[in-house]
């Protein structure tokens, strides 16, 4: 069973004067359906993914209101959903994370830029940058700047971001352009309230349909001539009224301080760090009362000129907070100084960091030696070795500490069935040497982390194949290309497999068929098991019993395609031992399956609590180690590096080295076992299958079972 939205659907539901309290993304979700928005698509991924997980288990709601939701096949197709705003006066909203999401997209978001809309455009992107993220370290902002899309980074506050949200469709109605709005991890989810409004039916909707097709016109097309008048537009039009607009509705906020030769102009997204640095300098309080003068850019592409220079004009210099590189508002910001020939210096990059999240420790240091650089008799702060003081917490916390902490990467969860598959390539690697391995976003992008440490590239979400059809032109042993089911159809199907037909190369692609786009929170694909099969509680797996990529890859004109189970290593084995021999010059498939174990575990736990609460006999398998037996050289911990699967001191005093042992945390998915037999490991595991509320057979079976062991132990 999946994770259930039920009370974040609720919150949706809040009607006008009501209080809304929860999470920055969910306030986003709510101010969607206040503004009057239409259509809603995206394709999921961290920190947005909630937002279209709830409005998808939000379906009779969302029919309720007419509003269409869409869990598109990947960021491109969620992009083009915007067409719809083109020739008709309807409010659409799109998301997905960035950068990567915005790089699929960034075709559309092309298309859509010039030709420009009639109905408010709202694309949210997730921004993922800096310490914790999981992409490459690359902003939204240079797209926004290449592809004239206005960009919005709202101060983290509810209220703020509610509002960004509604003002947003107006900006791109009135400027007929689309709008980005970012939001940082951290405004994603920040927890507040707000005030909110009612829920607004769109006019036109999947309940209010129009009878009249929009008439072509091919201005609205992005197309030569066209797009050359539409140049003109984006540049000479569409850029000024979105500023009149940001300057009117005063989107951007300045607060006023009492110091006159410095101020700082900072990122909305950045707004809540540098308050609490300013904090830790007696410069401010945490409501924002500040001694220094700030201009927070709720919308830093357009920037407004006279803004910027009415709040710039009278200070000896102002400090330009901006995460990143290249350094866009600074460099703007310093253009706009030399062509108005202000005196005020333009500082930023020389006092923070080139690259890497500004956190609150960060823009304190920067802003310390802006201020200590341009103000030499200032002594007011109360706390000036702030960084320092950190420093010396840092070092007295490692100090109290009996040795250095072992690093911790990421890891698959307990039972994944991703874990065998790398077990068993592990294996084949020890027999046959080492194997170019392309890997791809996903959960298996673990598998580069010890113990596995396979991969040696990661290209794209999808794209391990074609990341390898330059090696296999040149590799003796066939290259091997990893990718999971949500990739294949994300972009693995065209860009991989379609493309190596068509140019008639050899090589290897491994599809991991868990059910689900697992790495963003499980959601459901095209080869997703039905509601059915999830009820299949006591199955093994319930994506067994679905053929739909291996149907796509025959009808593409694949000729060879395999189908093992994971957890069965020794037919994995055999079956990568047989691509890479096979005398077949083409395309080799496998489609490696088995359930995703986090749903398969929601798929049982209430299948549990319902046998158990109705006294009814249930089963559950568990693993063990027989501690005499163990050898402690850990081999098996090596090749399987399962959480479960760890190490504790021996009773036994002749053993100096610890011996593996299995926590309560083991699901039963019998891999170590598996790898035991395999690898021709200690015969050291144990399998115990526990009954609650047995029957009388099982009663009887144990009976028997321990008059035998006894008999044994008499005669021992």
């Amino acid at each position: 069973m999946e994770r259930s939205f039920k009370k974040e659907i609720e919150m949706l539901k809040l009607r006008e004067g009501e209080i809304f309290e929860g999470e920055g993304i969910l306030a986003v979700t709510k101010a969607l359906l206040q503004s009057g928005v239409s259509y809603v698509g995206g394709y999921q991924g961290s920190p947005v993914s909630n937002l279209l997980d709830v409005m998808v288990q939000a379906k009779e709601y969302m029919q309720e209101l007419g509003v269409h939701v869409e869990a598109c096949a990947n960021e491109s197709a969620a992009a083009a959903m915007l067409g719809a705003s083109i020739n008709y006066r309807v409010r659409g909203a799109v998301t997905w994370k960035s950068i990567v999401g915005t790089n699929v997209a960034s075709d559309a978001l092309s298309h859509l830029s010039s030709v420009g809309v009639k109905g408010g455009a709202l694309i949210i992107i997730g921004e993922d940058y800096g310490e914790g993220s999981s992409i490459i370290q690359e902003r939204t902002h240079s797209v926004a700047l290449k592809s004239t899309i206005w960009l919005l980074d709202p101060k983290p506050n509810l209220e703020n971001i509610v509002n960004c949200v509604e003002n947003a469709f107006q900006l791109s109605e009135l400027s007929n352009a689309p709008v980005m709005m970012q939001m940082r991890v951290r405004a994603c989810h920040l927890q507040g309230r707000f005030k909110t409004k009612d829920n607004i039916k769109p006019n036109i909707s999947s309940i209010n349909k129009i009878s009249q097709v929009a008439e072509q016109n091919y201005d609205l097309i992005a197309h030569p001539p066209s797009t050359y008048l539409q140049e003109k537009l984006k540049y000479e039009e569409r850029i000024d009224k979105a500023r009149q607009f940001i300057a009117d509705k005063n989107i951007n906020e300045i607060i006023k301080g009492d110091m006159n030769d410095v101020g700082i102009i900072v990122q909305g997204g950045l707004y809540n760090n540098l308050i609490c640095s300013l904090e830790e300098m007696s410069l401010s309080d945490s409501f924002g009362n500040t001694k220094v003068s700030i201009l927070i850019l709720n919308a830093v592409h357009p920037i407004i000129p006279e803004e910027i220079v009415s709040f710039s004009e009278n200070f000896r210099a102002v400090l330009v907070v901006e995460e990143g590189q290249p350094p866009y508002l600074e460099q703007e910001i310093g253009l706009l100084f030399h062509q108005k020939s202000l005196s005020t210096k333009v500082m930023g990059k020389g006092y923070l960091p080139m690259a890497g999240e500004y956190t609150s420790e960060v823009i304190y240091k920067g802003v310390a030696e802006f201020i200590n650089e341009f103000i030499k008799d200032f002594k007011n702060f109360s706390n000036t070795d702030y960084t320092s003081e950190v420093k010396n917490i840092k070092e007295k916390a490692k100090g109290l500490l009996a040795s250095e902490i072992p690093p911790r990467p990421p890891g698959f969860c307990t039972g994944c069935p991703e874990r065998p598959f790398f077990s068993a390539l592990k294996m084949i690697e020890n027999d046959i040497g080492k194997i170019h391995i392309s890997t791809d976003i996903g959960c298996h992008s673990f598998a580069t982390f010890a113990p596995f440490s396979f991969g040696q590239s990661i290209l794209g979400y999808g794209m391990s194949l074609a990341a390898s059809a330059g090696v296999q032109s040149f590799s003796e042993k066939r290259p091997i290309a990893i990718m999971g089911d949500g990739g294949f159809w994300h972009n693995g199907l065209l860009s991989g497999v379609a493309s190596r037909l068509l140019n008639g190369g050899d090589g290897i692609l491994i599809v991991l068929q868990n059910g689900y786009t697992s790495a963003t929170g499980t959601q459901d694909l095209i080869s997703t098991p039905d509601q059915n099969y999830r009820r299949l509680a006591n199955s093994n797996s319930a994506t067994e019993n679905d053929h739909t990529i291996q149907k796509a890859l025959e009808g593409l004109g694949v000729q060879w395609v395999k189908t093992v189970h994971t957890y069965n290593v020794g037919k994995v084995k055999k079956t990568l031992l047989e691509a890479f021999n096979s005398s077949f010059k083409g395309l080799k498939v496998i489609v490696a399956e088995g359930e995703c174990q986090l749903e398969r575990q929601r798929r049982l736990r209430p299948f549990r609590a319902e046998k158990l609460k109705m006294k009814k006999r249930f089963k559950r398998v568990r693993f063990g180690v027989d501690e005499e037996t163990c050898t402690g050289d850990h081999s098996c911990i090596r090749l399987s590096g399962c959480p479960t699967l760890t190490v504790k001191p021996s009773s036994d005093p002749l053993k100096i080295d610890p011996v593996a042992h299995v926590t309560d945390g083991c699901v039963g998915c019998g891999l170590c076992g598996e790898n035991a037999i395999e690898a021709t490991l200690c015969p050291s595991f144990w399998k115990a299958e526990i009954i609650t509320n047995p029957n009388k057979w099982d009663l009887l079976l144990n009976w028997i079972r321990s008059k035998v062991l006894r008999l044994f132990e008499e005669y021992a």
